[in-house]
């Protein structure tokens, strides 16, 4: 099983730059590369050192305002193989909506949506085309999709040379591909924990999927995870007591009484598009769902089950959270109805073994 967020880069690889005349150049980039099955047989320095070429970008700065400040913005999609073949992609038009409002958060000239679409679509179906894409298994339907293979697609955004503090005014969009398999470890506790560090606070960029709003998550993930928890759960920054997000993904708790509550979006609150997908799912079983603040004590109090979204975590049920020296366990410690319902809708859909009934996928 491929790992999560492998640095294998496929091979073809897209790029647009804004203009000085207020449009945008694009070019499909063929990075060094063998066949698939000539790269797997390779010795491990060998290929290494050949993946190390299809990450090089010698017309791209090493010295600029995102290397020097982290002002840039990047997203992550996925293209799933599907059960009568080829290959889709889950709801690129949401991804490229977001990216284009991340870079006017960042006050940077935007790339069209549709562009960007079509430029991810291309690649992924260049890449197809060379071999570099899983073939779908019937296996994975057994677990449930949590061992399936997909593609990852990683656009980002990069600024022109700078050293100053500035702005970027010609920034480019470069779009990459790997191989990603399971997220989380489906053998590991599914565990979180609270932090008193803040993610986002008011006024702040939290809302923008930007470098730097990856900083402190980061640091509390890993510390998390050496203590034994799957997730650090952030609160609120002025009153510390409003739950907010997960280190890396957004989170939902399903109450005793019947309703599903997420936080709702504001300037701290990453707009998550699978989060965007279970509200529309969980809508569609019938269920009531909210989007208001909530706090950590009605979260742990109220809770039937907990579970958190994202392009890579997918739907993704926490079994338990810690707060100030209490532990709260939803459902047993085991994955909830509502939970593996949902799960099993979004990754059905996402490999075309259910229906598509909300024109999710887009094919490549």
């Amino acid at each position: 099983m491929a790992s999560a967020f492998t640095l294998a880069i496929n091979p073809w690889v897209y790029l647009a730059q804004h203009q000085a005349d207020g449009t945008w150049s694009e070019e499909y980039l063929e990075q060094p590369h063998k066949t698939p099955a000539e790269e797997a047989a390779m010795p491990e320095a060998e290929r290494n050192a050949l993946l190390a070429k299809r990450n090089s970008f010698p017309q791209l700065p090493l010295v600029n305002y995102t290397t020097q400040y982290g002002m840039g913005a990047f997203e992550g999609l996925k293209a799933f193989p599907q059960k009568d073949g080829g290959l889709k992609l889950f709801r690129p038009d949401e991804n490229a909506k977001r990216l284009h409002s991340s870079m006017a958060g960042l006050a940077m000239p935007a790339i069209p949506p549709e562009m960007l679409v079509e430029g991810v679509k291309t690649i992924i179906r260049k890449n197809y085309d060379l071999g570099f894409a899983p073939e779908y298994d019937p296996e994975w339907e057994k677990d449930g999709f949590v061992t399936a293979r997909s593609i990852y697609i990683r656009p980002f955004t990069y600024s022109e040379p700078g050293i100053g503090l500035n702005l970027s005014e010609h920034p480019w969009v470069v779009a990459i591909s790997t191989p990603v398999g399971s997220y989380f470890d489906p053998d590991a506790p599914a565990k979180g924990i609270t932090t008193r560090c803040v993610r986002a606070f008011p006024g702040g960029t939290g809302w923008i999927k930007c470098d730097a709003n990856y900083v402190v998550p980061t640091l509390e993930k890993k510390r998390v995870q050496k203590l034994g928890y799957m997730e650090a759960i952030f609160l609120d920054a002025a009153e510390h007591k409003y739950v907010e997000e997960g280190s890396s993904c957004n989170i939902f708790f399903y109450q005793k009484n019947g309703t599903l509550v997420t936080p709702e979006l504001g300037d701290t609150i990453l707009p998550g598009i699978t989060r965007k997908s279970a509200m529309q799912l969980a809508k569609d079983f019938g269920v009531k769902v909210e989007e208001r603040p909530i706090t950590i004590e009605e979260a742990m109090s109220d809770t039937a089950e907990c579970f958190v979204t994202g392009t890579a975590a997918g739907v993704t049920y926490i079994e338990s959270i810690e707060h100030e020296g209490g532990t709260m366990v939803f459902n047993g410690g085991k994955v909830g109805e509502l939970t593996r319902k949902l799960q099993d809708t979004l990754k059905g859909i996402q490999y075309g073994v259910v229906e598509d009934t909300h024109g999710w996928m887009f094919s490549v």
